[in-house]
């Protein structure tokens, strides 16, 4: 499978890299996958990461890998607000899509890409990759085999101190204007598909966003006016009747990649932090002498099994990546959908359409489907 990258800051290094090393991670790989061109903003950056790498093709523009036969798979890691375009551009060449969260900057427009999606008969797939750590997989097993009951109360946080310095100059995930919204779509989309994934589709949000810092320091040096929310707060209910909170923020001092979960049912409790990512508890309410069990995930459950991480990323964060683009992959290779799908994908950008709705009202909304 030959892959068209769209976007080579950040993600996009962090997109190739899961493509090279999937033979070290899974072996016997049943394809082969490579990254075949690579598209920057800037057509130089674009040349010298393939002269770097070693991919074979730098595009001027997007449009040339979409429309080349050379290319089986477009990855997309643009920011958000262009992702609808080429979405559509891309599934009706008939490529299959591999896109960074979130899949669009509106409901509509992620339903109407998710419905495009099964149209074209392509494999599409969002990055919720953190559904591919090993402490995620345990307690999905766990709840989905009945250890915890039924699900009564969850709470999900997910805390950064990225954008805690005014003085940082503000990246384009804090412009609403590029990021189409602000920490909601970036770290919130994260912690409300752990949500969902684990306990169940959304069904109500009452939604709570706050500026801390008006001004700091922009993107050129200069003053400006802080233009998209810094922190989120929601209480919601899901449609098995479950109740609880979601929160994030990119102003919590003293925090790094803190993604946090606790789930409650009826005959046992879960408990995560990302920040100990080899760690999953699990309290059994038939064992209550025993109190919560630290199960040990490490490299054990399952393949991938390597890590590679950055300056603040815990244990385990890589980990993540190279098994959403294995998931993905595997999917295309077997024809099959790809699971998190764009209609999973839909879904969270509903939920967080409701929270704005609800910021702006002062009300609870109603999550809308689509489906």
């Amino acid at each position: 499978m030959r892959i068209g990258l769209l976007g080579f800051g950040g993600m996009g290094r962090t997109h190739a890299y899961a493509v090279a090393n999937l033979p070290f991670f899974y072996r016997d790989l049943p394809f082969t996958a490579r990254i075949h061109g690579v598209c920057t903003r800037n057509p130089e950056n674009a040349r010298v990461a393939a002269q770097t790498y070693g991919f074979p093709m730098a595009a001027q523009n997007e449009d040339e890998l979409i429309a080349s036969s050379d290319i089986d798979v477009i990855d997309i890691c643009t920011p958000n607000i262009y992702h609808y375009e080429t979405l559509k551009k891309a599934l009706r060449a008939k490529k299959h899509v591999y896109c960074e969260k979130p899949l669009c900057v509106s409901e509509e427009q992620a339903w109407e890409i998710a419905r495009l999606a099964e149209e074209m008969g392509v494999t599409a797939g969002v990055v919720f990759n953190n559904r591919f750590l090993l402490p995620i997989m345990r307690a999905k097993e766990l709840i989905d085999s009945g250890r915890l009951g039924r699900i009564i109360s969850f709470r999900g946080a997910y805390y950064h101190s990225s954008a805690a310095d005014t003085a940082k100059p503000a990246g384009w995930k804090q412009n609403r204007e590029i990021c189409g919204g602000g920490v909601l779509f970036d770290l919130g989309s994260h912690i409300i598909d752990l949500i969902y994934h684990l306990c169940g589709a959304f069904d109500t949000v009452f939604g709570i966003s706050r500026i801390v810092y008006p001004i700091r320091t922009g993107a050129d040096g200069g003053v400006w006016k802080t233009n998209a929310e810094e922190a989120f707060y929601l209480t919601a209910t899901l449609k098995n009747g479950a109740a609880g909170t979601v929160e994030c923020g990119k102003i919590f001092t003293g925090t790094n990649d803190d993604l946090c979960f606790e789930i409650y049912g009826t005959d046992g409790a879960l408990r995560f932090s990302l920040m100990e990512p080899n760690w999953l508890y699990f309290y059994d309410k038939h064992a209550p002498e025993t109190g919560f069990t630290r199960i040990e995930c490490c490299g054990r459950y399952p393949a991938p099994g390597g890590v590679f991480p950055g300056i603040k990323a815990p244990v385990g964060w890589l980990r993540g990546h190279v098994g959403s683009m294995y998931a993905f992959l595997h999917a295309v290779h077997t024809g099959t959908a790809a699971c998190p799908s764009f209609t999973d994908a839909a879904h969270v950008q509903s939920v967080m359409a409701a929270a704005y709705r609800s910021d702006a009202s002062g009300r609870m909304e109603q999550v809308m489907s689509h489906e």
